[in-house]
């Protein structure tokens, strides 16, 4: 039998003692609500409480399968009749058992993102709409909001409605559900059919919900269908890490949860094992400016700790350049290991510039919460071209700039190289120069006049590149022109022009990057052959680096539920944080801007940095910047102003904090 009195603090004690009736758990940042849920299920087994009854639900497989090892590492039981699930695959457990009842059959499909527009585009013909006048992804989006009921029809979307209903007919006549329908079937299932949720109350008499503000409408009435008999329900949450709005999260679903469920008891948890005092005291004085909100008041044992820090970088590179030399600072003089260090950005456009300053200080790194810069498909291609003219002998690389950008060069052509490379035991490059000068040639006129114009072109820039004193980064733009990969791009996303143009923006800061590298005094090794290698080893997926890891760069939404030694928070600027695009859609958006912000500085463990440029380059811009207006709510006392050059004082760093201040209000 567990101890859970020795083991937990006073109120994770209450919280996992307290078995019957509605349970609202508010659990502040790091105040081990995963180690409470753990020891409450194993409290609930003690107690009697068959596994088979007992439903844990959380947001994430990993969530899931971690919460799960816990509890049977600490009961020592092999539980294979507890259920604990992600929402989603707990929906699929519902419909495959009673999926008949509301007209499908049992051997249905789940599509995922990518069956759905297919089923979407289906559906349009159907009503004889052609597919490219549509954004099938801003479509889809659409009917996934209209399904969960995060939107309803009116004026500016009424006109999609045939097709959702098209959609919807085409998924039962398939057999099939989407991903929306995991929880949402569910719930219709139930609500048709009582005796079916009488079934499913009677097996799951004690429910458990971690991560509940983060639940959707769907989710909580699912939920709440199932609890509502026993009323034996446990959710655990922090409104104040409600950051999921976008995606349907609900945080008043703390507030219908009260309403539904008078009778609760509701237990705070506010005890921080993770923080120091100055980085709570910042955090707590953060999140009291939001009004819609559970007070809570953030502590901890742990210490004072250090100031927090700020620095204001002219510009993003030296920004970057800062946190490079910071980490490696620490790395060296305390020895923390690379993975202790993340580095959090409100939105993945900020990575590039940071992730090239990692490379050229071999810093590893891993992103995390969107796509490496350096492993985006326009960048990747840019590369692969860039590959094939320093070893042309890449049969990898050569197979992905063959066709692209299209040149009419397709499987019969690249059959027909491939029996020559294998004929000669050579590289693909050298069997399909072979065929380029192949006189009885076996391909058409245009396809032969096509690839020996490629072939040609690849030789030509080769021999460019012998010649040491030649500007690389202009030979990388005229390549890029040569190729026309603006126009390729602008066929590819004929329905999104947008898209195009932030790609060819991702390339244009891409050859800003290798520009910087190559005027760089201190690079004594020019050769393009070295910049690609520096590319491969510090992106490389895994980690070979041992104990000291990868700094750990991502989004602040991808950081949440995770720690760090120290935290570098980068671009606390007006218009990134909070976002000038969320405010624009709903000004309302701040509180959730500012949870947003209160979970970042909830990361760190020891140390708090945060940068906050004066000037960044905005779509090829250079515009003044001004500090986040959430810097105005830390108090003042709790930061210290990095000062990187002698003589600086805080004074005249808090005084320029202010002319900044007064002059973007």
């Amino acid at each position: 039998m567990v101890d859970i009195k020795k083991e937990l603090n006073d109120k994770q004690y209450l919280a996992a003692a307290k078995l019957k009736g509605p349970l609202l758990i508010i659990a502040g940042a790091g105040s081990g609500k995963t180690r409470m849920i753990t020891y409450r299920i194993a409290h609930m087994l003690d107690n009697g409480i068959h596994q088979s009854n007992i439903l844990a639900l959380t947001f994430t497989n990993k969530a899931a399968r971690e919460m799960e090892e816990r509890v049977k590492s600490l009961t020592s039981k092999k539980l294979t009749n507890l259920t604990v699930s992600t929402f989603h695959a707990f929906g699929v457990q519902i419909l495959k058992e009673s999926i008949t009842n509301i007209g499908y059959s049992e051997n249905f499909s789940i599509y995922d993102q990518t069956d759905k527009m297919s089923a979407i585009k289906e559906s349009a013909r159907e009503l004889n709409i052609s597919p490219d006048v549509l954004d099938i992804y801003e479509v889809a989006n659409l009917f996934s909001s209209i399904k969960t009921k995060r939107d309803i029809w009116n004026d500016n979307n009424i006109s999609f409605q045939p097709l959702y209903n098209e959609y919807q007919e085409y998924l039962v006549n398939h057999n099939a559900v989407d991903f929306d329908d995991l929880i949402v079937l569910p719930v219709k299932l139930f609500v048709e059919n009582p005796d079916i949720l009488k079934g499913y109350q009677l097996k799951y008499q004690y429910i458990m919900v971690d991560e509940f503000q983060d639940t959707s409408l769907t989710q909580y009435n699912l939920i709440s269908q199932l609890a509502m008999k026993n009323r034996n329900i446990c959710v655990v949450g922090d409104d104040d890490q409600s950051i999921y709005s976008w995606r349907g999260a609900n945080y008043q679903n703390i507030i219908k949860f009260e309403t539904d469920f008078p009778e609760l008891n509701e237990i705070k948890l506010e005890q921080n094992y993770r923080s120091t005092e100055n980085i709570l005291a910042a955090a707590n004085s953060l999140i009291s400016n939001n009004t819609n909100r559970k007070e809570k008041e953030l502590w901890t044992g742990i210490g004072q700790g250090k100031s927090i820090e700020i620095f204001y970088p002219e510009n993003e590179s030296n920004e970057a350049d800062f946190i490079s030399e910071m980490i490696k600072s620490f790395h060296q003089s305390e020895k923390l290991k690379y993975h202790d260090f993340g580095v959090l950005i409100r939105t993945n456009n900020l990575s590039a510039i940071i992730e090239n300053s990692f490379l050229a200080e071999n810093i590893p790194y891993k992103v995390s919460g969107g796509q490496s810069f350096f492993q985006r498909k326009e960048i990747k291609d840019i590369i692969a071209y860039l590959r094939i003219l320093n070893n042309p002998d890449d049969d990898i690389n050569f197979l992905r700039i063959l066709n692209m950008p299209r040149r009419g060069l397709g499987k019969a052509t690249l059959l027909k190289i491939r029996e020559i490379a294998l004929e000669k035991e050579c590289s693909l490059h050298a069997a399909a120069t072979e065929l380029r000068w192949n006189g009885d040639s076996p391909l058409s006129d245009k396809i032969q006049s096509s690839l020996q114009e490629f072939i040609d072109m690849i030789q030509d820039y080769r021999e460019m590149l012998e010649d040491e004193d030649i500007n690389k980064t202009k030979m990388i733009r005229d390549l890029i022109e040569t190729i026309n990969y603006w126009g390729y791009l602008v066929i590819e996303h004929q329905k999104n022009e947008k898209l195009a143009k932030w790609k060819y923006k991702n390339i244009g800061i891409f050859i800003e990057l290798f520009e910087k590298w190559e005027k760089n005094p201190d690079n004594k090794d020019k050769d393009l052959g070295t910049y690609l290698n520096r590319i491969t080893l510090l992106t490389r997926d895994d980690d070979e680096d041992g104990d000291n890891g990868q700094v750990n760069l991502m989004t602040i939404h991808a950081s949440k539920g995770l720690e760090f030694e120290y935290v570098f928070l980068a671009g606390v600027e007006n218009n990134i944080i909070p976002h000038a695009r969320s405010i624009e859609e709903n000004p309302d958006n701040i509180e959730e801007e500012r949870r947003l912000f209160y979970v970042a500085i909830t990361r760190a463990k020891q140390k708090l940095f945060m940068t906050s440029c004066k000037t960044r380059k905005i779509r090829f811009e250079i515009v003044d910047t001004g500090p986040s207006p959430f810097l105005e709510e830390i108090p003042k006392e709790l930061i210290s102003f990095h000062t990187p050059v002698a003589n600086v004082k805080d004074e005249e760093a808090l005084d320029y904090f202010e002319q900044m201040k007064s002059k973007f209000n």
